[in-house]
């Protein structure tokens, strides 16, 4: 154990140093083809190499490399910096190396407590049992989706895992037009079809319109089709919208569809002063897809899906053979149960210390924070001439765009090409998306260390770009 007692203490340094000066370093730079080539053409050595050849291998040629969300001007897509919490333990949950499948140890049962808290911090009634930590919302999507589509089938007399969906009428979702792809994905993998995924237009704040969803509901169900289930979003990755929860919420009840709520980045800016009223009928959902991966910085990968009743998911995946039976086991059973993966990573550790170490109030001050720093940019993009607000702020995402003083399609073709030229230049980093049928820009704000500096440097940057690109 001398070597890594040894290695271990320069990986410790190595990775503080790292952190410590992320802010002073550019924030993204192309890869160089000397380390590129090693990156991905190295060839597995015949002889092992020591823990301190790997721990300089990771500094040299890795750490100079980042993705860029641990820097302070990282504003694109929804990446978030490694919380200090989440990074000293996670050596420690690799040193015990847990299947969390359940059992009797640490690493499954930290896990129901850590669920409890994603629930009370997202405003969700909980149970025990009722949700468990997943790679990301896509996987906790697929699991509230074929709970729902084991629950429907269930209704109609029938066993979904059983006899599969072959020869029955087809199972229709609902999702908004500003829904995450997750959602279709999740449709395509569990057979039922892109065809079958409705999208709902979305209203002038880019929320889901709730009388459009009525209409193609009742459509359907004329059509001799199985509506089961709609998803809405508490928090678009596009706008940071947050549908009219508590009204989808009335139509899944009154259509008796199966009420998903897709809250994988902003189900936790239900804490933001001011924001409750936006997030009502979040408690009312089937089931919750969130990421502690994203606002509360979590080290990836760590998802979570919460559950109002266990049961449905439980007969959508429980199978338990001889030689996995546990007689022990309470009466929740495993959580390999209630989903799809059966070895599971102890992802409770990270999200547990992450949460720990910020503390209820401390979340509560991220989620403004960040929040803030939205509206602070929004604001100094309405004030500015050559930019425009394109979404109202809600959560922490502002959707904008540079402008020429025209509309034409020099005006797009522009905001396509900023991005990355704002990249490559180093000083901040921002990605681009379509709204309302234009190109836009959008910025994403996680970092605690973020200042309202760095929105002036971010817009200069934006400006700087563009006038590269026009030159």
């Amino acid at each position: 154990m001398d070597d890594l007692r040894r290695a271990g203490a320069a990986a410790v340094d190595v990775t503080a140093d790292y952190l410590a000066g992320v802010r002073e370093q550019r924030v993204w730079q192309p890869v160089a083809e000397e380390d590129r080539a090693w990156l991905t053409g190295q060839d597995l050595p015949t002889v092992g190499r020591s823990l301190d050849e790997l721990v300089h291998d990771v500094r040299v040629r890795m750490l100079p490399y980042p993705m860029g969300n641990g820097h302070p001007r990282f504003f694109g897509w929804v990446n978030s910096p490694p919380s200090p919490a989440g990074v000293l333990v996670a050596s420690m949950a690799a040193a015990l190396n847990p299947s969390c499948a359940g059992g009797e140890h640490a690493g499954a049962l930290l896990e129901y407590a850590v669920v409890r808290w994603l629930a009370d911090l997202a405003g969700y009634p909980h149970t025990a049992g009722g949700g468990l930590l997943t790679s990301g919302a896509s996987m906790a999507t697929i699991i509230g989706l074929a709970s729902a589509r084991q629950r429907a089938a269930r209704q109609d007399g029938w066993d979904a895992r059983e006899e599969g969906l072959c020869g029955r009428p087809p199972m229709v979702m609902y999702v908004s037009a500003e829904g995450h792809s997750c959602l279709r994905k999740a449709a395509e993998l569990l057979g039922l079809g892109a065809r079958h995924v409705r999208v709902v237009p979305v209203d002038g704040r880019f929320r889901m319109d709730v009388d459009a969803l009525r209409a193609l509901i009742a459509q359907d169900a004329k059509a001799g089709l199985r509506p089961f289930c709609v998803a809405a979003s508490a928090g678009t990755v596009n706008t940071g919208a947050v549908d009219p929860l508590e009204e989808i919420a009335d139509v899944a009840a009154d259509r008796g569809l199966w009420f998903h709520v897709d809250g994988a980045y902003g189900a936790l800016g239900v804490l933001a002063d001011g924001a409750a009223a936006a997030y009502a009928g979040i408690e009312r959902a089937d089931s919750l897809a969130l990421d502690p991966h994203k606002w509360l910085g979590v080290p990836v990968d760590c998802g979570c899906v919460l559950l109002r009743d266990r049961a449905s998911s439980r007969d959508a995946f429980s199978l338990v053979p001889a030689y996995l039976r546990d007689d022990s086991a309470a009466g929740l059973g495993w959580f390999s149960e209630y989903g799809p993966e059966q070895t599971r990573p102890f992802r409770a550790l990270r999200a547990w210390a992450t949460m720990s170490y910020l503390g209820r109030d401390g979340i509560v001050r991220l989620v403004n924070q960040t929040v803030r720093l939205a509206h602070t940019l929004a604001a100094m993009i309405e004030a500015a001439d050559d930019f425009e607000l394109l979404a109202p702020v809600t959560t922490s995402i502002v959707a904008f765009r540079y402008r020429l003083g025209n509309r034409d399609g020099r005006v797009d073709d522009l905001n396509r090409a900023i991005p990355a030229a704002v990249q490559q230049r180093g000083r901040a980093f921002l990605t681009g998306t379509r709204i309302g049928g234009m190109e836009a820009l959008r910025a994403c704000f996680l970092n605690p260390a973020t200042t309202t500096e760095d929105l002036s440097i971010l817009l200069n940057e934006t400006r700087m770009a563009a006038e590269e690109i026009a030159a």
